[in-house]
């Protein structure tokens, strides 16, 4: 994507943006392979979302990551959507090509399955069911990666119990849904639990889900990285399953973006994750 009388930028529209870890995660990529771009956040309000990413291109802009609340939006301007940002409804990743047209895709689901099978090598996806909490933007790639890659069953619990049965219609007769208050009957079982909802993160309510039905063989993971351990994996912990914490999910989902964009695939070490959490 880059040209030789430009230097390439990418970056990340969002509203609020401040936040992002994402200007940590590519700044130290950039530095790593000293790669000559930049890559900027942008906090972009919903009325100027296409306007700003029509004129990005023109500026020098290869791509840009797309944060909340624009996810779905996006899909709307793309000339492109990949197939894994159609069964997802989001995009979180936007290529600007050199014919002018604009590519849209979902890395979140190859995020979440590379963070697990990096930290848990052995976890095989059909070894039991899974129990999915949430039924949002990062759920529907969570239950669309663990349906690609070979779960039979996606036990999903959601507040709104509408959202859940919503995906079940979508994503077939793998998926069972339970009410909120049998989220913790739903676990007993289950290989695979993960967290996909807000709750738990700071600043925000607890998940107050009973772990009574956790086996000790399951592998938990929480989408949540603020705080790095939650309260979710620290029990899990205690119980004795593998714990996975959200912050890979965020890494290995940056990492097909730079190398469309910068040309270079990147390493998610451990470097990395101390980069970003310094």
């Amino acid at each position: 994507m880059m040209t030789r009388d430009r230097i390439p930028l990418a970056g990340v529209i969002g509203s609020p943006v401040a936040h992002s870890k994402s200007p940590r995660i590519f700044r130290h990529w950039l530095n790593r392979f000293d790669v000559r771009g930049h890559y900027i956040p942008m906090d972009v309000a919903e009325t100027d979302l296409e306007a700003a990413i029509r004129v990005l291109p023109r500026l020098g802009f290869v791509g840009v990551n797309v944060t909340i609340p624009h996810k779905e939006h996006v899909l709307e301007i793309a000339d492109l959507v990949s197939e894994q940002a159609a069964v997802t409804g989001s995009a979180n990743t936007l290529v600007f090509r050199d014919d002018g047209t604009i590519h849209a895709d979902s890395t979140d689901g190859h995020g979440f399955l590379a963070n697990l099978c990096s930290n848990v090598p052995d976890w095989e996806p059909g070894q039991g069911p899974a129990a999915v909490l949430g039924a949002g933007g990062a759920a529907r790639a969570v239950v669309a990666s663990l349906l690609k890659a070979g779960a039979g069953e996606v036990r999903l619990s959601n507040r709104t119990r509408a959202r859940s049965e919503a995906l079940r219609r979508e994503f077939g007769a793998r998926i069972r849904v339970y009410d909120w208050n049998e989220a913790g009957a739903m676990l007993k079982g289950a290989r695979t639990v993960v967290n996909a909802t807000s709750l738990g993160m700071a600043g925000h309510d607890a998940l107050q889900v009973p772990l009574d039905g956790l086996s000790r063989d399951a592998v938990v993971s929480d989408l949540v990285y603020v705080p790095l351990e939650t309260e979710l994996l620290a029990q899990a912990r205690r119980i004795g399953c593998q714990t996975v914490d959200g912050l890979g999910m965020l890494l290995f989902q940056a990492a097909p973006g730079f190398e469309r964009w910068f040309g270079i695939a990147p390493h998610v070490d451990d470097q990395l994750r101390q980069a970003v959490l310094s």
